[in-house]
């Protein structure tokens, strides 16, 4: 999974499609990890306030995109 494209990240981007950090998880990066799942699952419960529901989606978004673009600094 070191590669920008490879067969590992299009996994870790459809794991984090389906459930916010999971795809980061999948890459090793905890912290990265449960930041995303925090933040979207916060967002998400608080739907009826509009704002929180928002920045929920963009960081649903943006673990989808981090997880497909993760570029690991050491190669295997």
């Amino acid at each position: 999974m070191s590669q920008q494209g490879s067969a590992g990240n299009v996994i870790a981007a459809i794991a984090s499609f389906f459930f916010p950090g999971l795809g980061q998880l999948v890459q090793g990066r905890i912290l990265a990890a449960l930041l995303f799942c925090v933040i979207t699952i916060v967002g998400y419960a608080m739907w009826w306030l509009i704002v929180p529901a928002i920045i929920g989606g963009i960081a649903h978004l943006w673990s989808i995109i981090d997880a497909a673009k993760f570029k690991a600094d050491q190669p295997y």
